[in-house]
């Protein structure tokens, strides 16, 4: 992709919004200053037809250029994340900007995935002035029968933009059928994932990809493969069954596949059921017809940069469960490079997750072994990578993959995704738990959840607060109480995913105590710690009681802390006591601590662990740390590495910590107190009395 001589125009890729510009905003230079900004022109897209509006500056650095047929063709896409994601995808997007008549494509209509044939590259929008910009969008025939690739119907066909076309092949004369071959005479490109950008300027090749070998891999059910149909066309999919067919010699593979193909079913095969999933998924092979997916396997070609190519070692299936991880094992086994979960097509909230939830917990894996009797096959599959993940300390994309394409929604193995809704969907669904967390509103109304979402108004906190503060607030604001101790509590901050978060730092507290959140508890009373009797909401920012604090009393104290003036509006509510509650008996606080932390910073998911006694036993986990090779051929290095830092940061005392200056804070714990995302917490201590604290 060749930046234009005369005209320079370019797309956002990175930095915050300034001026008008904003990730994914297409533009035009106008002039560069000398500190490395660029004046420019923003256009506006699909409804507002390519026009120009106000110029603005933006970093040199941030943008990434473009020739003035790709700023047409990314002007059509009025999605902005739609359009980084597909020019994240240099060789679809180079073959995209090369469409010629009666080329074939693969694209996303309303019916599903359909195969069609482009006819003409459409102008769209006014040109009332030089500095606007047609946009291009491209009319594709349908292919509305199997042996015939003309359309005779009156209308006009359809137009799609650059990021509808999912799949592009060379023009040939091949008809189009569910009918499949071997061979790869034109291996198609495809839109198989949404990989990093790299440098600025950095050229896209139109790499030709017919000669690839892909290696030689035993298939299974579970395998993820690829069958090229007699057009050309590839489709991805997943073997969901093995074994012979009635009438039919050899061995046939049912095979789940990405999208609905006409002539598919639904998992049957002359009337008999094989397996079962959407309807027009099912296609029935001879295996034979069937090669490993290649989009996770590199061409075989040496790669740029001089990067060594790190192999995946060899690892034998065991059904025997592996403990989780601790201090010795984490040293010798799961830190470096080629460590963790490997990353791949949107994949890191799930590795981060997983990661984080089975690495090191033993009150997880204690819930993970009351699953039924009869397992699905994706809780089989989840085994299988938590046993590697802890035996081998490495887990291979591809069998990431094949759990995401089991999970019964196909944007699972595409998307970009956030961490609550897959936990939902494991605990729910794979792993058959009940939900975590019962909780009592207004003291009657019964709740089930899975993550506690924190709820509050930012006027009640300071600027940096700990999680027990925004635990406390947020119950005490909502009227919410636990009706019993949790196993596992997932705390997840105001924030919503990258694009808004309420406070700037947020400490993480170690222990979370929530003795007092605890319905029908018994409670020490704020002041002279004997049993309390009232809770008041209105003394919870009060800055000569602790201001954050939960603030109960018992009735003497009740009585004289609301008579200062400022108290006296104030509503204590009674607290419901158990009958054989005593008022001078000790009261047994109820902790949980803090063994993960899940972590966001534009769109990238990460997250940091506790594996051990240590305080110091910390790491970090990311699924896509580096990178070997280029975009086509390469694949992701996941990294582990200690972080001893953050431990000793966060054994200072309260006071210590909340005087903390994050910017002095080494670079990791800086990250941490900045893109807390949501928190896990277990509960793996017994109860002690506050005489012991």
């Amino acid at each position: 992709m060749e930046p234009a001589v005369k005209e320079k125009f370019f797309i956002v890729i990175r930095g915050k919004s300034r001026k008008g510009f904003c990730r994914g905003g297409i533009g035009r230079v106008e002039g560069e200053l000398q500190n490395g900004e660029l004046m420019a022109v923003l256009y506006s897209g699909s409804s507002n037809n390519g026009n120009s509006k106000t110029g603005g500056i933006v970093k040199k650095e941030d943008t990434y250029p473009l020739t003035r047929h790709q700023a047409q063709l990314l002007l059509f896409v009025s999605s902005a994340s739609k359009r980084l994601e597909l020019l994240c995808n240099p060789q679809l997007f180079s073959a995209i900007c090369e469409l010629s008549h009666d080329d074939l494509v693969v694209v996303k209509h309303k019916k599903g995935h359909v195969p069609g044939l482009v006819k003409n590259l459409m102008q769209i929008g006014r040109n009332d002035s030089q500095e606007d910009l047609y946009m291009l969008g491209f009319e594709v025939e349908m292919l509305e029968t199997d042996n015939n690739f003309t359309s005779k119907k009156p209308i006009p066909p359809p137009l799609f933009s650059a990021a509808d076309i999912l799949q592009v092949v060379p023009s040939h004369s091949v008809p189009l059928g569910v009918q499949w071959k071997d061979g790869q005479n034109h291996r198609p490109v495809s839109r198989s994932n949404s990989m990093s950008l790299g440098s600025r300027g950095q050229q896209v090749k139109d790499r030709q990809t017919g000669g690839e070998s892909i290696p030689e891999a035993p298939l299974e059910v579970g395998s993820l493969v690829e069958v090229l149909s007699n057009s050309g066309v590839i489709v991805y999919g997943v073997v969901r069954w093995i074994g012979a067919l009635e009438g039919k010699t050899g061995e046939w593979a049912g095979i789940e596949v990405d999208y609905d193909i006409r002539g598919c079913s639904d998992g049957t095969y002359g009337g008999k059921r094989f397996f079962t999933c959407s309807g027009n998924k099912a296609l029935f092979i001879p295996k034979t017809k069937c090669s490993p997916d290649s989009r996770f396997y590199s061409s075989g070609e040496d790669v740029s940069s001089g990067t060594e190519k790190l192999p995946v070692p060899p690892f034998k299936e065991s059904e025997d469960h592996v403990p989780p991880l601790t201090d010795s094992g984490v040293s010798s086994l799961l830190l470096g490079k080629m460590k963790g979960i490997q990353g791949h097509i949107n994949s890191c909230y799930l590795d981060a997750t997983l990661f984080s939830l089975f690495s090191s917990s033993l009150v997880l894996d204690r819930l993970c072994q009351r699953t039924p009797d009869i397992e699905p096959p994706t809780t089989c599959t989840l085994r299988k990578i938590i046993n590697r993940l802890r035996r081998q300390g490495f887990v291979p994309a591809e069998s990431v993959m094949n759990f995401r394409k089991l999970l019964g929604c196909d944007s699972f193995s595409s998307e970009e995704k956030d961490p609550e809704e897959f936990i939902t969907v494991l605990f729910q669904k794979v792993l058959c738990i009940e939900p975590l967390l019962k909780l009592r509103s207004k003291g009657e109304t019964y709740q089930d959840a899975y993550t506690f979402q924190i709820f509050l108004e930012k006027e009640q906190m300071g600027s940096m607060p700990t999680v027990q503060q925004l635990l406390d607030t947020s119950c005490l604001s909502s009227d919410l109480k636990f009706d019993e101790m949790p196993s596992c509590l997932m705390v997840q901050m105001p924030r919503f995913g990258n694009k808004y978060k309420m406070f700037s730092h947020i400490i993480p507290s170690v222990e979370l105590d929530i003795t007092d959140l605890l319905y029908n508890s018994p409670r020490e009373c704020f002041l002279c710690g004997r049993l309390a009797e009232f809770e008041c909401l209105q003394c919870l920012p009060d800055r000569k009681l602790q201001p954050g604090r939960i603030k109960q009393y018992c009735a003497t104290c009740n009585t004289q802390v609301h008579t200062h003036p400022t108290r006296r509006s104030h509503s204590p509510k009674p607290l419901v006591l158990l009958t054989e509650a005593t008022t001078n008996a000790p009261v047994s606080r109820r902790t949980m601590e803090l063994f993960a932390v899940l972590c966001i910073q534009t769109s990238h998911y990460v997250s940091f662990v506790k594996c051990g006694s240590d305080p110091r036993s910390w790491v970090f986990f990311d699924s896509m740390a580096d990178r070997c090779g280029d975009d086509q051929s390469g694949y992701n290095i996941p990294e582990v590495c200690a972080c001893p830092e953050l431990g000793d940061f966060l054994s200072q005392s309260e006071e210590d910590l909340a005087c903390a200056n994050p910017s002095q804070a080494p670079e990791l714990v800086r990250r941490l107190l900045c893109d807390s995302y949501m928190l896990l917490y277990q509960n793996s201590a017994k109860p002690h009395l506050l005489s012991d604290v």
